[in-house]
């Protein structure tokens, strides 16, 4: 019995080693630059992130391909890493807060929806290129970043879930000509998946989308409907507290629960269906107990 406590101790001590991660510090910084940046690149980028005490990694063209192939093309995706970002881990209850520089494609609550999605939190980020560029790839070196400053590893579906979900929204904020408005849709539509006790189908997805889109204002085309209904069931199947990480979307914060608290109608779908299901079924019993 003795050997057998010593052993299962043992076992339990090795396991335990492999998932201790050092706790974040609120002020810790990396920087993260393209790998292909030249030297003078790189310069101009660390000076203007005013961060001397900063740790710096590079992220390369293949790390960035790993999360974007399938969704963008290979020659949008490009053959050179230049997007680079500094993130500071910042106080609990901060939430994620972006300014981008040089980033021509990607709003700031795109990222910060994405990042929320990939599992980082409390973050002060900061992207940047010495040129302009789309900034698709710089959500990859963000993640890295945040990973090395915590000392965890983000979930990998998650950060694929996010690389998707960057791409579709800049996608419709492209076609529509609104980036903000793009943003605040996937917020609205991931709102709505907060609300859902049971995952929709893609009907029920496409009739939420529509819904919300119309309360906008909006007019989307079957494709971008369909993209979006493609993104939010990979978004619902994660079964992450949707709710919690909304909070972390600073771009929105306090503008969700207002939205919900205002737009009643836009309860639960599946209770609606449910309601429904039950009235009929209590209208057809009373006919029978006539």
């Amino acid at each position: 019995m003795r050997k057998l406590l010593v052993a299962v101790l043992f076992v339990f001590l090795s396991t335990s080693v492999g998932v201790v991660y050092a706790d974040a510090v609120p002020g810790d910084t990396v920087i993260t630059l393209g790998n292909d940046l030249n030297s003078a690149q790189k310069e101009q980028l660390v000076n203007k992130f005013n961060a001397p005490n900063a740790k710096t990694i590079t992220v390369t063209n293949q790390e960035e391909h790993k999360y974007l192939d399938g969704l963008l093309s290979p020659s949008v995706i490009g053959s050179r890493s230049i997007s680079s970002a500094m993130i500071t881990i910042a106080d609990a209850g901060n939430g994620i807060k972006v300014d981008t520089n040089n980033i021509t494609w990607v709003s700031k609550a795109m990222y910060e929806n994405a990042l929320a999605t990939a599992g980082v939190k409390d973050a002060n980020v900061k992207v940047d290129a010495p040129f302009q560029v789309s900034g698709t790839a710089a959500l990859t070196g963000i993640m890295k970043a945040f990973e090395v400053a915590t000392g965890q590893k983000l979930d990998e579906n998650r950060k694929q879930v996010a690389s998707d979900e960057l791409v579709t929204t800049a996608q419709i904020g492209q076609d529509i000509g609104d980036k903000q408005k793009a943003a605040e849709l996937l917020t609205r539509l991931k709102a709505e998946l907060s609300k859902q006790s049971a995952k929709l189908s893609d009907d029920q997805l496409r009739a939420m989308i529509k819904n919300v889109a119309n309360q906008m204002g909006l007019q989307l085309t079957d494709q971008e409907v369909d993209s979006l209904v493609s993104i939010l069931r990979k978004i619902q199947n994660l079964n992450i507290d949707w709710g919690k990480v909304l909070d972390q979307v600073s771009s929105y914060k306090g503008q969700i629960q207002d939205y919900l608290n205002n737009n009643p109608e836009t309860k639960s779908m599946v209770q609606q269906l449910l309601t429904m299901l039950k009235n009929f079924i209590d209208q057809v019993l009373g006919w029978f107990n006539k």
